[in-house]
């Protein structure tokens, strides 16, 4: 179908020739040439970007300058994977946070506690994928013989954002410099003798954004 080969394929005029066109993916393999993680792409002009797939194995570091938040329960370093991302990159928000002494938040699975979360205020355009959590550990408080997953050890979350490339898309961003994405991080940490209220902090993370959109035709240059 055309319409399909308009949302999918292409950010130009949709052509039957382009049934079937492959889309990019990317593979990393180890020293001994066998693929550790693959990440295919759902889109053809959506593409991520090498600091987006090297937090998502878990290989990348703070590259850009993190914003550092401390709380009575928990330190915390947010920072985008890019710092100029272009429409139809996915690029990732990355959650560093360490609990205080003694503390632990919920992670999913946690019932009558609130789980730690991020929640994105929504904007037209911008699409954010399911946060991802690490793997828990289960916390067993004696008193109530109750045993809930929590994480009590300095862990990270993320959550991939795409600023969409259609036509639509590209027609609102129109002269815009940079992208906002603001949002809260809801929690409820306790230690070993105190459940304390829950906590909704508020974050944003800005990147530059520019012009380029991956797969599209590039205008020629001047003569």
């Amino acid at each position: 179908m055309l319409a399909d080969l308009r949302v999918y394929a292409t950010v130009g005029e949709a052509r039957e020739q382009l049934r079937g066109i492959p889309f990019p993916g990317t593979f990393i393999v180890d020293r001994q040439r066998r693929v550790t993680s693959r990440f295919l792409e759902d889109y053809y002009w959506e593409r991520n970007t090498v600091s987006n797939v090297l937090l998502r194995v878990g290989a990348g570091g703070t590259p850009v300058q993190a914003s550092q938040v401390s709380t009575a329960h928990l330190d915390l370093s947010a920072y985008p994977s890019d710092t100029a991302v272009s429409l139809g990159t996915r690029f990732t928000l990355a959650l560093e946070i360490v609990p205080k002494r003694g503390m632990h938040v919920y992670a999913p699975g946690a019932k009558n506690y609130r789980v730690i979360a991020l929640n994105i205020a929504p904007q037209p355009h911008v699409r954010t994928m399911p946060l991802r959590y690490p793997p828990s550990e289960v916390y067993n408080f004696a008193p109530l013989n109750e045993r809930v997953p929590v994480f009590q050890k300095p862990f990270t979350l993320l959550m991939d954002v795409i600023p969409e490339a259609t036509a639509e898309a590209r027609k609102a961003f129109a002269g815009t410099k940079e992208l906002v994405i603001s949002g809260t991080l809801e929690y409820q940490a306790c230690d070993d003798k105190l459940c304390y209220n829950p906590v909704s902090l508020p974050l944003s993370w800005t990147v530059a954004l520019q012009a380029l959109v991956p797969g599209a035709p590039q205008p020629a240059p001047a003569k």
